[in-house]
């Protein structure tokens, strides 16, 4: 109830000043989307009183699940903004930034409070670590695989090689061009790309949610080795990165589908013509979407796996 009051606050403050809420590649949206964060914002607020007052009944439990998917399609773009903040790059809007965030909280609370059953009294068993399923683990080495051409792709510029017609030289000037920070310039100097370095951290996250050393503090951390990772630790940034990448890259390679065969016109961006932007496109997209995927496939089973146990009593199932 408060999120919704606040985030109804927010996109009312938005829309009477004429703030735009979105941005695509730098270019404002439509300052009138901040009323859509109004509308958001004010039927959780109903929604959340009907459930306080009477309970969750089927009804306020699917429009709990609609309010939290247009949450969660006002946080996309969330990445983007953690990974600028992260190499000391600005965002391309504060406001467009704190609605990604605000709207991620908000599509957890709803999801949380869509979720709310009554529980059975007496403590939960915690499940012992446990692999995922050979599926999910096959998902994982897709995912795995699905970055090795982007990683390589993006050393052989960060070395001063040359792919799709731009050179090393020509990419890190592109990149000082765009604003770039001081560190994410300093590793392209080192022969490190930046995006190599991410795409090495989410492989490390998506197999610790597919293998047991994922669930427990492993024992160079003397303070808390043995311990159970906490199940929100790799859900968090699990969660933002399969919402994101996944339908990105998903319809982000429809597209480039469709310029393939000729449908579409693919844009050229800041290569020599499109189609030495389509082989970067593919590599990218492609990763992405593949990587999105089986992280999102990754996630439900630490979910279900981690899961406490509940004894089962009477009156419970």
């Amino acid at each position: 109830m408060l999120w919704a009051v606040a985030y109804a606050g927010f996109g009312l403050a938005c829309a009477l000043t004429g703030t735009p809420l979105l941005y695509l590649g730098g270019v404002p949206g439509p300052s009138a989307l901040g009323w859509v964060a109004v509308a958001v914002g004010s039927l959780a607020a109903v929604t959340c009183y009907v459930v306080g007052r009477s309970g969750l009944r089927p009804a306020s439990r699917v429009a709990l699940w609609a309010l939290c998917l247009l949450a969660g399609i006002a946080a996309f773009g969330l990445l983007m903004d953690i990974v600028t903040l992260a190499f000391g790059q600005g965002v391309d809007s504060g406001v467009a930034a704190a609605n990604h965030a605000l709207a991620a909280a908000g599509a957890v609370l709803l999801a949380a409070t869509a979720r709310s059953v009554r529980r059975p009294s007496g403590a939960a068993v915690v499940r012992p670590p446990s692999a995922a399923s050979r599926p999910v683990q096959l998902a994982a080495c897709a995912g795995t695989a699905a970055f090795l051409p982007y990683a390589a792709m993006k050393q052989i510029w960060a070395s001063g090689g040359t792919f799709a017609g731009i050179t090393g030289e020509e990419m890190l000037a592109i990149s000082q061009r765009n604003g770039a920070s001081g560190l994410w310039l300093t590793l392209e100097s080192w022969g490190l790309d930046g995006t190599v370095l991410l795409a090495a951290l989410g492989v490390f996250l998506l197999w610790g949610l597919v293998r047991p050393w994922g669930q427990v503090f492993p024992r160079w951390t003397w303070w808390l080795s043995g311990r159970r990772v906490p199940r929100w630790l790799p859900m968090a940034p699990a969660l933002i990165g399969a919402a994101t990448l996944a339908p990105y890259g998903v319809l982000g390679s429809g597209y480039v589908a469709l310029a393939t065969a000729g449908v579409v016109t693919m844009p050229r961006g800041d290569f020599g013509s499109p189609g030495d932007a389509l082989p970067v496109a593919w590599i990218g997209l492609g990763a992405f979407a593949v990587y999105g995927v089986a992280l999102a496939v990754a996630a439900r089973s630490y979910w279900m796996r981690t899961r406490p146990v509940r004894p089962e009593r009477e009156g419970f199932a």
